[in-house]
C-alpha cells in the first residue's frame, strides 16, 4: 500500500498555506468533493444519494471524461453542485513540465468554466501552483482522504477514515471513479447518513471562499 496521510498534517497546512485545505466555521458545515468524474458508472449514483438529503458537493472533473459524458456533466451543473478543473489528462504534476501542466489544464478550461482547481495525485509544484493562482485558479486541497481509491483496505476502514477525522469545516475527498466504486458505495451512503443525524449541513465550495 502507498503511504498516504488521512488526515492532513497541520505542518503540511502551514508549509503550502496558499493552498485551501479545510474552512474555518463553528458550524455544522461539511464539504464533499469528489475527484476523477463524470463516468456513468458512478457519478449518476453519487447524485441520487446527494440529492436523499439535499447536500450539495464539488466536483473536480476530468476532461477527458466531460468529453466522453457530457450528458453527466450537465447534470452535475443543472442540479447546482460546483465544478473544479482536475485537469484533462490527470496528470501527475511532479512529473509533468509546468508547461505541459499548464496547457493540459487550459484544454480542461475549454470545458470546465471555473477557477477552483485540485491537482491529481494531490501533487503540483510550487511553480505550476504560482503560475495557476496568477491566472486566478483557487488551488483546493483537503482535510481528510477517505482513502476510496485504496483496494487493500476494508469498506470499514475506509468509513473510519472519515468518521474519525473530519471536523467542521472539513474538506472531504471521495472518488467518482471505477477504482473506487465498491468503497465508495458502501461508505458514501453511511457517511451522509451519520452527519445528517448529528446536525450537519454539506455545502459546495464557493469559488468567493478564500
Amino acid at each position: 500500500m502507498k503511504a498516504y496521510f488521512v488526515k492532513t498534517p497541520q505542518w503540511i497546512k502551514h508549509l503550502f498555506n496558499k493552498q485551501i485545505w479545510s474552512f474555518e466555521t463553528d458550524q455544522k458545515i461539511l464539504y464533499l468533493t469528489f475527484d476523477d468524474g463524470p463516468i456513468p458508472e458512478v457519478t449518476p449514483w453519487v447524485l441520487k444519494q446527494l440529492s436523499k438529503y439535499n447536500a450539495k458537493a464539488t466536483f473536480f472533473c476530468i476532461g477527458d471524461n466531460i468529453k466522453k459524458h457530457p450528458k453527466i456533466y450537465n447534470q452535475l451543473i443543472e442540479e447546482n453542485h460546483k465544478i473544479g478543473n482536475h485537469t484533462f489528462s490527470h496528470l501527475n504534476g511532479w512529473k509533468t513540465s509546468c508547461n505541459n501542466y499548464l496547457k493540459d489544464i487550459k484544454k480542461a478550461g475549454g470545458l470546465i468554466k471555473s477557477r477552483l482547481f485540485r491537482p491529481p495525485y494531490g501533487k503540483i509544484s510550487p511553480k505550476q501552483a504560482n503560475a495557476l493562482r496568477k491566472e486566478g485558479f483557487s488551488i483546493i486541497m483537503w482535510d481528510v482522504l477517505s482513502a476510496d481509491f485504496d483496494n487493500s483496505i476494508s469498506n470499514e476502514k475506509c468509513f473510519n477514515n472519515v468518521i474519525n477525522n473530519t471536523n467542521d469545516g472539513s474538506i472531504i475527498v471521495f472518488h467518482d471513479s471505477i477504482k473506487a466504486q465498491s468503497r465508495l458505495k458502501y461508505v458514501f451512503p453511511k457517511v451522509l447518513e451519520y452527519y445528517t443525524k448529528q446536525g450537519y449541513v454539506f455545502e459546495a465550495i464557493n469559488f468567493s471562499k478564500k
